[in-house]
């Protein structure tokens, strides 16, 4: 039996809104869920990123934050976590994690260069190409079939990983990155083999590795869970492991550190991190505080803590697998297992009748918030499709609509709920039309773009 292992002790109340006012607050957003205002959302699963609840514990050690502008005791209790979790020496607070991805990318890529991964994230993506870079996805191909199952489908394709490498030649590929857990490709794990394979790999070329750590102990869990040789082991002790084979590591700790706001990019290069030093105080703020109140590094220094607790972790990921059996119950396609943070639903399986240029995951997304007041997000076409110097289309890989649970914020009745909803739609498949683009932004233009049905 899943139980949650906390008490409710403050509720906020939903608002909610009648189908018909969903139609007419979604027209007015031109059918984009994130120009919604959150007051005319029911069930809010548009990210899992900083819109989680805190602690008591948390809340208490905000109280204490120290908002001394330079040395605050707040952030060497922070780092003193942060080293206590990597090991990397050099650690610098941002105020989240794009923000120390484009310290990153602003200093390693540019025109030329080659950044390869499992799967980039929607934003690291971006900053790649915004300095004129490369980004390469290399995940293994179970990774790119929702209904295969394979315990890590976020592992990377170490073949392709070493082609892409003589292909373009290690001088040009300035690092590499595995995200843990795969965003992009359904919240999946990559073990530890893999990391110490890939790391093993990329050392014979002198490539340094990067992990993008926001779901690190969701992904050490899963390691617990299914790799052998690690049931004995304790998250931290897996977590350690993980990051002893990086060379470095951007984080959004609105995930894993269990805040609504913060982030660090963690180094042990010291001639790069000195130069992500001044790149912060330019662009951030001081070294001791990266744009982040004290206050804020209390409660991050307290989430990293919390989150490596195994109770916790078990009904979180315990829940999100309660969602994908309900969905699965109802009919609905979606990628198998579910990974830590998310379902991710296969729109482009339910809706087959949808052209991809016609975005069947938008479609879907829209539709499950007028059927039920449900905030989703496409990780399709809109995302990452794109037009070819050609003039031709290419779309994504899959289309997929993510439903991704906010960390203590939601019941299993709610979870009933959102399955319940999905299943009606699911009923009426075949009348759900596309959408096309009226207007979009040249960088993340979902998070902008205003559409029409088709």
């Amino acid at each position: 039996m899943l139980f949650e292992p906390f008490r409710i002790k403050m509720t906020e109340p939903i608002r909610i809104l009648s189908r018909e006012e969903r139609v007419k607050k979604i027209k007015e957003a031109c059918y984009n869920l994130f120009l919604l205002r959150a007051e005319d959302v029911m069930i809010d699963l548009l990210t899992d990123s900083g819109t989680g609840s805190m602690s008591a514990n948390q809340w208490s050690a905000i109280m204490v934050g120290d908002e001394s502008y330079a040395g605050a005791t707040s952030f060497f209790k922070f780092e003193e976590t942060v080293r206590k979790i990597t090991g990397l020496k050099y650690i610098l607070p941002t105020h989240q994690g794009r923000a120390a991805e484009r310290i990153l990318f602003g200093l390693v890529a540019r025109k030329g260069m080659v950044i390869p991964s499992n799967t980039h994230f929607d934003t690291t993506r971006a900053l790649i190409e915004f300095n004129e870079a490369l980004a390469v996805d290399l995940v293994i191909d179970e990774g790119k079939k929702p209904s295969v199952k394979h315990p890590f489908k976020g592992n990377m394709d170490l073949n392709k990983l070493e082609e892409t490498i003589k292909k373009f030649g290690p001088e040009n590929i300035p690092l590499c990155m595995i995200t843990i857990t795969n965003n992009s490709g359904g919240g999946q794990p990559v073990s530890l083999e893999n990391i110490r394979e890939t790391k093993r790999l990329l050392s014979r070329y002198k490539i340094p590795l990067f992990i993008d750590a926001c779901r690190f102990a969701e992904n050490a869990y899963f390691i617990k869970k299914r790799e052998k040789g690690y049931e004995n082991k304790s998250i931290l002790e897996i977590a350690r492991e993980i990051f002893s084979y990086a060379d470095g590591c951007t984080m959004s700790a609105k995930k894993d550190g269990l805040v609504n706001i913060g982030g660090f990019l963690a180094l042990n290069n010291e001639e790069l991190a000195i130069r992500a030093k001044n790149m912060l105080i330019l662009t951030e703020g001081f070294p001791t505080y990266g744009g982040l109140a004290g206050r804020d590094l209390e409660a991050l220094a307290v989430g990293l803590n919390e989150v490596l607790d195994e109770q916790y972790l078990s009904y979180r990921i315990g829940q999100v697998e309660y969602l994908g059996n309900r969905l699965l119950e109802k009919g609905i396609p979606i990628i198998e297992p579910t990974g830590g943070h998310a379902v991710y639903i296969d729109a482009g399986s339910l809706l087959g009748h949808i052209k991809p240029e016609n975005f069947p995951a938008q479609a879907l997304s829209v539709e499950l918030y007028i059927e039920g007041g449900i905030r989703t997000v496409e990780i399709g076409s809109v995302m990452f499709g794109k037009k070819e110097e050609s003039g031709r289309f290419k779309p994504a890989p899959l289309e997929l609509v993510r439903l991704a649970i906010p960390r203590r914020v939601y019941t299993m009745s709610h979870m009933d709920y959102i399955a319940d909803v999905a299943g009606s739609l699911k009923e009426r498949a075949e009348e759900i039309r596309g959408y096309r683009i009226t207007y979009e932004a040249p960088h993340l233009r979902h998070f902008t773009a205003h559409f029409e049905p088709v």
